[in-house]
């Protein structure tokens, strides 16, 4: 599955702002707004996403706690 996709799917299980993630992921807040609009990810870049994405918050619904 393309990373964009398991992204979504992440964002919508947690309840997760897409800042958050890419915030938490890469330090880049407008990575998902940058995937949705073409951006191709590098080899290192996709490493570090998959590493978020095999991290979950607390419980799902948490992803939005400041």
């Amino acid at each position: 599955m393309a990373i964009l996709g398991k992204i979504e799917r992440y964002l919508r299980r947690y309840d997760m702002p897409r800042t958050k993630f890419g915030r938490l992921a890469v330090n880049d807040p407008r990575l998902v707004d940058d995937l949705r609009n073409g951006r191709a990810p590098g080899p290192e870049l996709c490493e570090r996403i998959e590493a978020q994405l095999s991290r979950a918050p607390a419980a799902p619904g948490q992803g939005d706690v400041r």
